[in-house]
């Protein structure tokens, strides 16, 4: 069996997928070697309906396969494909991530292992809408606190988004290309190419995806339109087996409408440059790595380029906002093995600067001034600089203790004047001016892993430990903080998780089977509460709690026949506000989704049930910096159907109807309709899309 992490951090994707045994339209696989060749591996024309895991822990995808529903315009959308995610939704794009009811910093979303990090106040950026998965090779996802290897506050876990070096023996090339058209005018494009040889190569990735306004089950249409482009360019230096330098650069832009906020994204500026360094085969120092990576948000936001400002709003005249966000970062760690041993110790650090600046509009001349032509306002700076070590010990062939321990110096320096004020009121002195708060927090973990010796089952059991410096939203987004505190900055204290990790797997030959189940303590749990002050405005808070979470995922993929496979998930989640007794706000409901699937030579067909539960466990008011429980919601079962063919060993065609009974449902995690868009004052969650209909074609050279 593959040693922890070790699959995705020292095989290339084409490698995983050669030893992929391919189930029920599950693309990440369970490994198992087979003989290498040199003729070309064709895999099966699936359509992906379930991501399965790859262990007990670890959940390992190729974001280049056709899924159902429709393929994903940004990371959230993936991965809410995957038990145990699921995102806030706010129309067509750009939802923000939860894993197991956790949002936000406790879900460690790297690309490239790196922080690619939004700039608006309320995550209408989210970093998730920065990554177009299809641009990527191979997505890893760690549950629960149980790695300390990817940077600070994984309480809930460890994404990553990797584009893996390419390898060429000799001159050839590669071109992966795809076109996808559907329902509501959605068309993407994606080219992704490399030519190299033995001493290296370059590589581009390059995508487009827009869609229109969708139109839900009641066929109203969702104001919900966006586009979206991507460019990424890597140069890689290979002068030996064990040596690579690689240089990487990209940029990214694009619009979205949102039904449910008060204003529209106008622009997801992206700018990205990265230098990784590899040097393995070093005798007991088994690899070295290095990365520096330079991130760049700059986002806008206004009322009045995708819609007409809402003349009874809070916005009832043109306004803008810009922000932008400077992220950059290092990495270095180094891997020692010994006869039994495997140890990964290293440093990162991270510093990001936020500014902002705003439009403004003169009542009395009707006069607006755009927010280019107001200098920038750096309102916050923030830090960090970690030390880990992780420990892999095998006691036996089919025994693993893996234990790892993090330090982290966090700070963060607060430049803002003045903070926002009610109405006209341009602000007030902030309390908090030019101070510094700072923290010295340690994680760790400690899992044992036994295989078993007649029958290929794998058990685990894990003890995490996280402490999670609040980040720029908690600390800077809220009205005011916890009571008797100047504001959040001043009284949000850093968050404290620890959690008990317990999973099993069954790989058998027909039948593959799972279970992941965690229960955890969340001191200092950073909690939001909304309501309005007498002048009828809304008001936000910033306040730590103490809450239990508990919950968990099964899975299993069970091959019926040659021809037949099927497949089923189930995912919970729970939690409870101790300190006030209620539930705890912004939890997905229980989730099932029910696949099968059909395979003969070239072609397949299957059909997904994804089934929902109510939601009657809810905090009204309460939430966090995105969204907040508004309501009990109602449960539902959308029925979707696929089919694929390979047209030859380049071509393959998928097709899809997601939603074929063209039903009317809502997410529970979801924003309710903005007024400006004629949704009512009463909080109305949006409807997701109706029937859906789309085609994709791949191409491979």
């Amino acid at each position: 069996m593959p040693k922890p992490f070790a699959l995705s951090e020292k095989n290339s994707l084409r490698r995983q997928i050669a030893f992929a045994i391919v189930f029920s339209g599950a693309t990440a696989a369970h490994a198992a070697p087979i003989e290498e060749t040199e003729e070309p591996l064709l895999l099966p024309p699936l359509v992906v309906t379930a991501v399965q895991q790859s262990s007990p822990l670890i959940i390992i995808a190729d974001p280049k396969d056709a899924r159902q529903p429709v393929p994903a315009s940004d990371a959230s959308d993936y991965l809410k494909t995957i038990p145990g995610f699921s995102a806030i939704r706010s129309g067509g794009t750009n939802g923000d991530p939860v894993l197991r009811g956790m949002f936000g910093s406790r879900l460690n979303l790297l690309v490239n292992d790196g922080q690619m990090l939004g700039a608006c106040p309320n995550r209408m950026d989210a970093p998730s809408s920065y990554i177009s998965p299809e641009t990527y090779d191979l997505l890893t996802v760690i549950k629960g606190p149980q790695t300390v290897l990817w940077g600070p506050g994984a309480s809930a876990g460890t994404v990553r988004f990797e584009r893996q070096p390419e390898q060429f023996d000799a001159p050839d090339s590669r071109l992966h290309a795809s076109i996808l058209g559907g329902s509501h005018g959605r068309f993407d494009t994606l080219v992704d190419g490399a030519a190299g040889n033995g001493d290296g190569y370059i590589r581009f990735a390059g995508n487009e995806a827009r869609s229109d306004d969708y139109s839900d089950g009641n066929g109203d249409t969702v104001p919900s339109r966006y586009s979206k482009w991507n460019t990424d360019l890597a140069i890689g230096w290979t002068p030996d087996t064990g040596t690579l330098l690689e240089l990487t650069a990209g940029r990214g832009d694009g619009k979205a409408r949102y039904a449910g906020r008060g204003m529209d994204g106008t622009q997801f500026a992206r700018e990205s440059l990265g230098l990784r360094f590899e040097k393995t085969g070093l005798g007991a120092i088994d690899k070295i790595e290095a990365r520096i990576y330079y991130n760049y948000a700059d986002h806008i936001m206004d009322n009045f380029c995708l819609r007409q400002p809402d003349p009874t709003s809070m916005m009832p005249v043109p306004m803008a906002s810009q922000v932008d966000r400077r992220t950059v970062g290092a990495r270095m760690a180094a891997t020692l093995n010994w006869t039994d041993l495997e140890l990964v110790s290293g440093v990162d650090i991270l510093r990001s600067e936020h500014r902002k600046r705003a439009s403004s509009y003169n009542m009395m001349s009707g006069t607006f001034t755009d927010a280019d032509q107001f200098a920038w306002d750096k309102d916050a700076v923030m830090r960090n600089y970690g030390l880990f070590g992780e420990l892999t010990w095998h006691q036996s062939d089919l025994t693993r203790v893996v234990s790892g321990v993090r330090l982290d110096r966090a700070s963060t320096q607060d430049y803002r004047d003045r903070i926002k004020g009610m109405g006209m009121n341009m602000g007030t002195p902030n309390p908090t001016a030019g101070q510094t708060r700072s923290d010295t927090l340690p994680s760790g973990f400690a899992r044992y892993e036994q295989d078993m010796a007649d029958t290929p089952t794998t058990f685990y059991a894990g003890i995490g430990h996280v402490q999670r410096f609040p980040d720029y939203w908690e600390l800077f987004s809220a009205g005011s903080g916890p009571a008797g505190a100047a504001n959040a900055f001043d009284g949000i204290r850093p968050e404290k998780t620890t959690q008990l990790d317990i999973g099993a797997q069954y790989n058998g030959d027909r039948l593959q089977t799972w279970v992941s189940a965690y229960a955890g303590q969340v001191r200092d749990y950073i909690l939001f509460s909304y309501g309005t002050n007498m002048m009828g405005m809304r008001t936000s808070q910033a306040d730590n709690v103490d809450a239990r979470i508990m919950g968990g995922e099964v899975g299993l993929a069970y091959e019926l026949n040659a021809n037949w496979t099927g497949d089923a998930t189930l995912a919970y989640a729970w939690g409870k506000n101790s300190s006030s007794g209620q539930p705890l706000p912004q939890m997905p409901p229980l989730e099932t989704r029910l696949g099968l699937n059909y395979q003969q030579a070239n072609w397949s067909a299957g059909a997904l049930w994804r089934v929902v539960a109510q939601q009657n466990r809810i905090d009204e008011g309460k939430g966090n910096v995105v969204g907040q429980d508004v309501s009990r919601s109602s449960g539902f079962g959308i029925f979707s159907i696929n089919g694929a063919y390979r047209l030859n060993e380049t071509a393959k065609l998928s097709v899809g109807v997601d939603n074929m009974f063209d039903k009317a449902y809502a997410e529970h995690l979801n924003l309710a309709g903005n007024s400006a868009f004629g949704f009512p004052a009463d909080p109305v969650a949006i409807n997701e899309p109706g029937r859906t209909l789309w085609a994709k074609v791949e191409l491979d050279f």
